[in-house]
């Protein structure tokens, strides 16, 4: 994240802020003196904002759930062409926004903190729930659609690793394994 000298933070500053230590250092590596170092400011701006380091932590796990699942899913769910176009609007803009990075992240920490365990959990059950509805949408069979929304789930999840989006191709590939996902059931 960019230094921001003599600007204003937000509560989404630092919690962006937060993610980015998330990924980079795990959940241990969440401190306020990190993030403020990285921010610009100095570890008081934060208290403008939070009570105290649990406090961020929570806010992390509610913008994760809330902005990069719920706001996704809202989304798609507005969406007004076929279903099969929908899957595929969906699986370009979580590549496209980034929106997977953090899921390995909170993965590591939930084995470790009840909350992000709890939080982790009923995140998941959201999106494997709203892209099983998806394929199902398509006229797959119940147990084809959860199958297929578990694997485009999974799939979302793990492009972020292999660092996808840096291909200029990226687009064209998305498109090739929604093919693959999307094709008549076998």
């Amino acid at each position: 994240m960019e230094n921001r000298v003599r600007q204003r933070l937000t509560r989404e500053d630092w919690v962006r802020g937060a993610i980015e230590a998330l990924q980079e250092r795990g959940a241990d590596g969440v401190k306020i003196v990190v993030i403020a170092d990285r921010l610009g400011v100095t570890s008081g701006s934060f208290y403008w904002h939070f009570k105290g380091l649990r406090e961020l932590l929570d806010c992390l796990l509610e913008y994760w759930e809330v902005e990069l699942t719920d706001a996704i899913i809202e989304r798609a769910m507005g969406f007004s062409g076929p279903p099969e176009d929908r899957i595929l609007d969906l699986m370009l803009q979580v590549i496209e926004n980034d929106a997977a990075a953090p899921d390995h992240a909170i993965s590591v920490w939930s084995r470790s903190d009840p909350t992000a365990k709890r939080v982790f959990e009923r995140t998941l059950r959201k999106r494997f729930d709203f892209a099983g509805w998806m394929f199902r949408q398509t006229g797959l069979s119940d147990r084809q659609a959860a199958i297929r929304g578990r694997l485009m789930v999974a799939y979302l999840t793990g492009e972020f690793s292999t660092g996808l989006k840096s291909n200029r191709r990226w687009r064209d590939i998305v498109r090739d394994e929604f093919k693959v996902l999307a094709s008549p059931a076998a």
